[in-house]
């Protein structure tokens, strides 16, 4: 008791409550608590209520535990730091006269957000709960979703201060073993002073951290981890964040949509081929239009060659600054549209949008061909929000090519871009895995077959091994 005395001397969160049995020969109790972790119904009626009610004489913690206390979890400790650790986390101590260690009874009561459906995965058709900041929480719901015995969960914490919570999860028998053991490898190896988000974790543990492209899936859907963990994935959740883990990662996820499970496979098929189309435009468009018309415009038929370069008349930029002030205008409305209320996001995006641009064409400080091509360029990588950093890059990237080489720089950039996604890996598996168009079709690439047709467990990463 002093000792805990110490260690929170004028911390007025630490609540400490001193009582004693009833009877001819009581026993003195102490419990301490973190006041706003608690609830303090279970403190009061299953924990100081029964103690004060019993008139046996004090048999020790033990006897506490197994005859007067009327909670379902506890345990007996004597590592100080553990002790602390629990009853920061809403856990409560109890210290009883004459016995050893200490009880830590489970009386966890604080408040979280409510089961809500995620913002940045939203669907027409599905589930619409999505993981909260509560790490018990979003277990509970891959547990309802996965009501098998080889659902497997494996608790650390990292954090040398923070001690966060991280659970990792698998299914025994359909993960991949190797990625399995690559996974909780450098798990082990991270070292920092606090974990605060998921993305701490990620960027400790992904392949190439240096890359572009991440190596990493991060999702905040239940049923989505439980479609990753059924085709042999492990998923990695942190307490205090609705954002969850999982890998390894194919490059063709970027193109998936849980929505795509939710209807039809005819028009899942549509969906994922504008998607992949819009990749390829929203990374080539721009410096495809500059190029040519810088370099090639014996390409370009007489019609259109004649309406731009009327439009180019008078226009006070160079093409490429031209580009890269309205590439970077469109990325500032992008960025405002996100970070303002809902109700100004649309009028800023009509302001921003028509408003501004159509003033700065009647004006002449940009050209119409260059806005038409800009806007075309930023809507198309709107559909893919995984890859909005890359494309960013390595759109600019392609457009300095362009302009410096034409067409070569062009494909130049694109052959350098495709080696760099040849290279890459995610805990062992090449990122560009079921990529290949060449190989015949798979089951959930770039075309998802129906569901007849689609094997149980282990479909991609573990598919060798569920085989055998």
């Amino acid at each position: 008791m002093a000792l805990f005395d110490r260690l929170y001397q004028g911390d007025d969160t630490i609540v400490k409550r001193q009582f004693r049995s009833g009877g001819d020969k009581p026993f003195q109790c102490c419990i301490f608590y973190c006041d706003g972790m608690v609830n303090n119904q279970i403190i009061n009626e299953n924990i100081i209520r029964p103690v004060t009610l019993c008139r046996q004489e004090g048999q020790g913690l033990d006897w506490l535990a197994r005859q007067v206390l009327q909670i379902n979890e506890l345990k007996s400790s004597r590592d100080v730091e553990d002790i602390v650790r629990d009853m920061l986390y809403g856990d409560t101590v109890l210290l009883c006269q004459g016995g050893e260690g200490a009880l830590v009874l489970n009386t966890k009561g604080f408040s979280m957000r409510s089961i809500s459906e995620p913002e940045s995965e939203q669907v027409l058709r599905g589930p619409r709960e999505g993981f909260t900041e509560g790490i018990l929480t979003n277990i509970s719901m891959i547990r309802r979703k996965l009501r098998t015995k080889d659902l497997k969960f494996e608790f650390l914490q990292l954090g040398d201060r923070s001690k966060t919570a991280v659970c990792l999860c698998f299914i025994q028998g359909v993960v991949d073993p190797k990625a399995l053991a690559c996974l909780r490898k450098r798990l082990g190896e991270v070292q920092i002073d606090g974990v605060l988000d998921s993305n701490y974790i990620q960027e400790f543990v992904r392949d190439s951290p240096r890359s572009l492209f991440k190596t990493m899936g991060v999702t905040e859907r239940p049923d989505a981890v439980a479609a990753k963990l059924l085709e042999g994935r492990a998923a990695v959740i942190v307490d205090g964040s609705p954002s969850v883990l999982t890998a390894p990662y194919i490059f063709i996820e970027n193109f998936q949509s849980g929505e795509d499970y939710y209807v039809g496979w005819h028009f899942a098929a549509i969906s994922r081929a504008i998607r992949a189309t819009g990749f390829v435009f929203a990374l080539t468009v721009v410096p495809l239009y500059l190029a040519l018309i810088t370099f090639h415009r014996e390409m370009l038929p007489a019609s259109l060659l004649f309406s731009i370069s009327a439009a180019q008349q008078g226009a006070p930029l160079p093409a490429l600054l031209e580009a890269l002030a309205l590439l970077a205008a469109f990325e500032i409305l992008r960025e405002s549209g996100e970070r303002t209320p809902a109700g100004f996001g649309q009028t800023l995006s009509i302001v921003g949008g028509l408003v501004l641009g159509q003033a700065a064409v009647e004006a002449r400080f940009v050209t119409a061909p260059m806005v038409i091509v800009v806007a075309f360029s930023g809507i198309t990588g709107l559909m893919l929000p995984r890859l909005k950093g890359p494309i960013i890059w390595c759109r600019l990237g392609l457009l300095l090519l362009s302009a410096c080489l034409g067409l070569y720089g062009l494909f130049a950039g694109l052959a350098w871009l495709l080696l760099h996604l040849c290279s890459l890996e995610s805990f062992g598996v090449p990122l560009l895995r079921d990529a290949a168009l060449l190989t015949g079709p798979k089951e959930d690439a770039w075309y998802r077959a129906p569901w007849r047709s689609m094997k149980r467990a282990g479909r991609f990463i573990a598919e060798d091994g569920h085989e055998k």
